[in-house]
């Protein structure tokens, strides 16, 4: 049994009026020994989502900004910028986030090249409705399961036909992909991955083709008892001798409700969409009384990751609340995950 060790609550709310009500869902990245952390910062009242900023040494607080370096702009993000998730790729730092209008979850991008100054670049995702949406994924000529069908029919029956693709839970590869980008999102209920040369090309037609192919570019789909409703992009991956590495969380759908758990699978370094394994358990889950009881009671949501000394820190919003951290000896992690190969 592999040993995950808590290291406790690392940023609660402040008093800044930006994230008065809670703080969540982080995204990390590790230079000159320091973490630089971008987090979901919401504010009390209206409940709407900024992305603020601080620095970490040795897990502890040395700097937080008292304002946002992302904030609501537009209409597209009016009800809120949130879950970001970051990545460094050719001398630019990508941070991916998601934009909420009040109806609409879709994910949105910025660019730094100092992890200071960020330029938002849009949204990116598919801007379909689930009606639109299921009857081009169920085109795919490989067969769509059951599940993909009930999240479009139970989304669009509960939030009216003019939803549009609830699509959360993107970033991309640190590294090309057979020289291309290679970008991570989420059709409910599991994980996709798509590739292309450029974000320009990321339009209508794109999107339209990609879902009419849907079947082909299923990373990870759910499996066990413990993400029996869904799965999600947790950590941008991180790469390995083994293989691609992704932290991700996992809904269990239970007598009390939804419960989100931290999950670890590994994938092929040249196409992940080939999955070499996964753990058939959570890598952790709501222990701690403050990951059961918060604004969403029974919620770890890993987001970022840092490895420092052999060990592999694990960033998550714990019950939508505050931020914590998890950490574990890599070697250990991917020797259980060896031990759950996925025959092929």
């Amino acid at each position: 049994m592999i040993e995950v060790k808590s290291e406790g609550i690392i940023l609660e709310r402040s008093g800044n009026a930006f994230d008065d009500q809670a703080v969540l869902n982080p995204a990390c990245f590790e230079r000159d020994g320091v973490t630089h952390m971008f987090y979901r910062g919401v504010r009390q009242g209206d409940m709407v989502s900024s992305i603020g900023y601080c620095q970490l040494a040795a897990n502890k607080v040395v700097k937080r900004l008292a304002e946002p370096v992302l904030f609501p702009e537009y209409d597209y993000e009016k009800k809120g910028v949130e879950d970001p998730r970051i990545v460094f790729l050719d001398g630019t730092y990508y941070l991916f986030y998601t934009v909420y209008d009040g109806t609409n979850a879709l994910f949105a991008y910025a660019t730094s090249t100092d992890l200071i100054n960020f330029q938002k670049q849009g949204i990116i995702s598919p801007r379909f409705t689930y009606a639109e949406a299921g009857s081009l994924f169920g085109n795919s000529q490989i067969k769509m399961r059951e599940k993909y069908f009930f999240f479009e029919s139970y989304i669009k029956d509960r939030q009216g036909g003019d939803i549009l693709l609830w699509e959360k839970d993107a970033f991309i590869f640190p590294k090309k992909i057979n020289n291309k980008f290679a970008l991570v999102h989420r059709v409910l209920p599991g994980i996709q991955v798509i590739y292309f040369d450029d974000f320009k090309e990321l339009t209508d037609d794109y999107w339209r083709a990609h879902l009419k192919d849907l079947g082909r570019y299923v990373m990870l789909d759910p499996e066990y008892r413990f993400e029996s409703r869904n799965i999600g992009g947790g950590c941008p991956p991180i790469e390995t001798e083994d293989g691609w590495l992704l932290i991700y969380h996992a809904v269990e759908a239970s007598r009390v409700g939804r419960i989100y758990h931290g999950a670890a699978a590994l994938f092929d370094l040249d196409d992940p969409t080939k999955v070499i394994a996964r753990m058939k358990k959570p890598l952790f889950s709501p222990s701690q009384q403050w990951e059961k009881k918060g604004d969403v009671n029974n919620v770890v949501f890993p987001t970022g990751t840092v490895i420092k000394d052999g060990r592999l820190y694990i960033y998550y919003g714990a019950a939508d609340k505050r931020i914590a951290a998890k950490s574990v000896d890599m070697e250990e992690l991917l020797k259980e995950l060896k031990r759950n190969i996925v025959p092929r």
